[in-house]
């Protein structure tokens, strides 16, 4: 969420910020709704005085006086006033926080021009995504592919998108799991193992909410949602709390089954391992003073990087556009790798910088040891990475001719063998 006075006096600021990432907004009709709330607000706080002199105007009379019969009246009148504008004062602050959630953060400086996905900038690789791989083909049509990854008996238990894992299929993904928390703990990151539904005022806290997309699944009639990223329960760790200062930056990591509904997806998007509703992911998650936001965004990619970096991937680094940003970032980097069987590029990470968006909706702050005054954190997430792509990037890439797939030297270790075969 902005900041209310930002939005009152700099509104074009705004504008342009919506403009740039190619949203739809009433933006008027939110300062309509700030202007009706402030006036309400007035009227109130006017009421409240009336209330309060009559009081002690009447603590001045005798009772039983004309005047004090008088000042009687006069109060109940005001208190039945009073009571009916709270009450529209309660009522106009429910719409305009409403209309608050709908304006979208704003986009840093550096954040490019674009409408469209293929407006992204690529400001890195890594890796010869052309190398000759003569075996390689789309990992779904790997002879042996459904004996390790079974889809149509998901599809059957569940629905489309939902498969079982069956024996080295479900060792290697959990190898990539295992692989993925032990180097972010290297890195500094702390292991947290959160509950995988929240409830709407933490999905509302990190943006999720309104769900724009339609991606998230939610529960009746407990009203929880299933997590489509565990940035969610990670951020709302601190919501409603005050950090010290010098505990920042703090760092978090968390291992969840994530579950979206990926509405509109279509195509090759959704063959094989590329776009599930249910998928492993490890979210890397940082509460940040907003001095040093930015520096952490990069370290934050950069760790991603050698993730891939060891897993001995092929990948490019994406510097998003303005429209194709995302409704709450202020600055996102995607991290591609390269899919040899495919020939296209397959999205395993998203490295965000929400500066105070996520930490003003749910009130994370930090106190200032310069004015002793609590300030809003900045937030900060990324995929640390994504298990799907990244299986499906190191069985095409690895596929040799003999129909076994070559694992990168630090993740057999976990896997418990070099080679992963299908027969």
């Amino acid at each position: 969420m902005l900041d209310p006075k930002l939005i009152r006096e700099s509104p074009e600021l705004v504008r342009a910020a919506i403009a740039k990432k190619h949203l739809s907004v009433d933006l008027d009709a939110v300062l309509a709704l700030d202007s009706a709330w402030r006036a309400l607000i007035q009227e109130v706080e006017q009421l409240r005085g009336r209330q309060k002199s009559a009081n002690a105007e009447m603590a001045g009379l005798p009772k039983g006086s004309p005047e004090f019969v008088s000042k009687v009246q006069e109060m109940r009148a005001v208190s039945s006033q009073l009571k009916e504008r709270e009450g529209e004062l309660k009522a106009s602050e429910l719409r305009l926080r409403a209309g608050m959630l709908e304006i979208p953060n704003l986009p840093h400086a550096s954040v490019p021009e674009g409408r469209t996905p293929e407006e992204n900038q690529v400001i890195g690789t890594h890796g010869d995504a052309q190398a000759s791989r003569p075996a390689a083909v789309a990992h779904w049509d790997i002879p042996g592919f459904e004996r390790l990854f079974d889809f149509a008996r998901g599809a059957k238990v569940t629905g489309a998108g939902f498969p079982f894992y069956i024996g080295d299929g479900a060792r290697i993904a959990r190898a990539l799991i295992n692989f993925f928390l032990e180097e972010n703990g290297r890195a500094g990151f702390t292991e947290v193992s959160p509950p995988v539904f929240v409830n709407a005022e933490s999905a509302t806290a990190t943006g999720a909410l309104p769900d724009k997309e339609g991606q998230m699944y939610e529960t009746t009639p407990d009203g929880l949602y299933a997590v489509p990223t565990a940035e969610i329960p990670l951020t709302n760790f601190y919501r409603d709390e005050i950090l010290d200062e010098s505990a920042l930056p703090v760092r978090r990591c968390a291992y969840t089954p994530c579950f979206r509904r990926e509405a509109g997806s279509y195509g090759k998007d959704v063959r094989g391992l590329n776009r599930l509703h249910q998928f492993d992911k490890v979210e890397l998650l940082k509460w940040v003073h907003p001095s040093s936001s930015y520096d952490e965004l990069e370290s934050l990619r950069i760790h991603a990087e050698y993730l891939l970096r060891k897993l001995e991937l092929p990948y490019r680094v994406l510097l998003m556009c303005g429209g194709d940003l995302g409704f709450a970032q202020a600055k996102k980097y995607d991290l591609e790798v390269w899919a040899a069987g495919q020939k296209r590029w397959l999205e395993v990470s998203s490295c965000s910088n929400f500066e105070t968006f996520q930490a003003r909706r749910a009130q994370i702050r930090f106190r200032s040891k310069e004015t002793g005054r609590p300030e809003l954190v900045h937030t900060l997430n990324g995929s640390g990475l994504a298990t799907p792509r990244v299986l499906a990037a190191l069985l095409e890439n690895g596929l040799e001719p003999d129909g076994r797939v070559r694992l990168p030297e630090a993740l057999a270790p976990y896997f418990g063998r070099s080679h992963l075969a299908f027969a």
